[in-house]
């Protein structure tokens, strides 16, 4: 059996365009880049570098993320209507089943762990 190779967050970001679905765009023409990093073989468990300029958008989640939120500042609100606010150096959790707004209010990025159950 081959030993894993570790992921080290500390080498060169190789980020791509991550768009946005039009028709889940509140305000704002946000932008958004991507590096996954890592993803599990079952395809169920993913991390990586998110980053986005301001803007609001709708979101549903069906998986687990954990962020940390290395720049800038966000904030999430439910369809229930409670709204936190996260700033660079928070940590947080966004449970499965989440839907509501996220709003990029400074140009953010963080790192991400997802989690998805399989179907």
């Amino acid at each position: 059996m081959t030993t894993p190779r570790l992921i080290d967050f500390r080498e060169q970001a190789t980020p791509v365009e991550a768009p946005f679905d039009p028709a889940r765009l509140v305000a704002g023409a946000p932008r958004a880049t991507v590096d996954n990093r890592y993803s599990d073989p079952s395809q169920q468990f993913h991390c990586g570098i998110w980053a986005s300029t301001p803007g609001t958008w709708r979101v549903s989640y069906s998986e687990h993320e954990f962020c940390h939120l290395l720049e800038g500042r966000v904030r999430l609100t439910g369809d229930d209507g409670h709204s936190v606010e996260f700033r660079a150096g928070d940590a947080f959790v966004v449970p499965a089943g989440f839907s509501g707004t996220w709003e990029t209010i400074e140009a953010a990025r963080k790192y991400y762990s997802l989690y998805e159950r399989s179907a």
